[in-house]
């Protein structure tokens, strides 16, 4: 990430786009019990704050390749969570109906 307001913005437009799918989900399949998606609708914005604090608390007195390690860090989290939460809806998405 170049900066940090880059940072925020793509934490937000992920977890945006995860909520997105989750409620287009939602929506396409009113019939079905939503509490799965639901779930992954709680966790992601539970993400996202988490995510936006990390950001927002860094160690002013930290060198910076500590603080740069800490940013790069923030990113991996938010890649492999933004993969879970995808994975999750697909995996509800692909069950059968009982």
């Amino acid at each position: 990430m170049a900066n940090i307001r880059q940072l925020k913005k793509a934490i937000d437009s992920q977890v945006y786009e995860v909520l997105a799918d989750c409620f287009t989900w939602t929506k396409v399949n009113q019939d079905k019990k939503s509490d799965e998606v639901e779930g992954i609708i709680a966790d992601a914005v539970n993400l996202r704050n988490e995510l936006i604090s990390r950001v927002n608390n860094t160690d002013p007195s930290a060198d910076p390749k500590g603080v740069r390690a800490h940013y790069q860090l923030i990113g991996k989290d938010l890649t492999s969570g933004i993969d879970s939460f995808f994975g999750r809806l697909s995996s509800v998405s692909t069950k059968k109906k009982k």
